[in-house]
């Protein structure tokens, strides 16, 4: 538990948060994305896992020499390497779209219908567990065989049941789920970025 030394109330979340890490390298390496959303709060949470993903977040990701040279000094200077990251909570114009022509609830499956595809993970992130959707886009997901990741509170929820990986907040009030949910994908991010930045 290098993550999380301090904080023994997420011992029983470490062997999915392991598999959830895993899950994100294989993704990676065999060229996906990760897909994320939620609603309220867990919007925000949504766009600050792709800023940690999709820049330097505890290392600095050099460009790799080869690319630099095409960039030249002074741009490859000011870039970092990333990680793709789309956080579906932030399209309006599509989003606005799906809400006026086929409901809200499909506001996130459009967009992994038209986004994901086989390999991709999708993170949808609930305090409930039960957003009804993010569990579309859960779906959709599925039928696309991408992986889902759900972060969720402690009980047994409608996402957990649909997701291939369930991170359980050992909390039931949505602040304090929210707080664990943070620790969660902090933890995340870091593990993920170190494996394909060790320096």
């Amino acid at each position: 538990m290098e993550y999380f030394p301090d904080d023994l109330s997420l011992e029983a979340v470490y062997p999915e948060w392991e598999k959830a890490v895993e899950a994100a390298v294989i993704c990676y390496q065999n060229g996906g994305k990760i897909l994320t959303c939620g609603n309220g709060g867990s919007a925000s949470d949504s766009e600050h896992i792709v800023g940690e993903l999709m820049k330097g977040f505890l290392k600095k990701r050099p460009v790799d020499n080869e690319l630099a040279q095409k960039l030249g000094p002074k741009l490859a200077g000011s870039l970092q390497m990333g990680l793709p990251a789309i956080s579906l909570v932030s399209q309006s114009a599509i989003m606005t779209a799906v809400m006026n022509d086929l409901g809200a609830d499909a506001v996130y499956a459009q967009q992994v219908m038209s986004l994901g595809k086989t390999g991709d993970i999708l993170i949808g992130i609930s305090t409930s567990g039960n957003a009804e959707n993010v569990c579309q886009a859960f779906q959709t997901a599925k039928a696309k065989d991408m992986v889902c990741i759900a972060l969720t509170g402690q009980s047994d929820s409608r996402m957990s049941g649909l997701a291939d990986i369930t991170l359980r907040a050992p909390a039931q009030s949505t602040p304090k789920v929210q707080e664990y949910h943070i620790r969660l994908y902090h933890a995340f991010c870091a593990a993920v970025e170190a494996r394909f930045f060790p320096v």
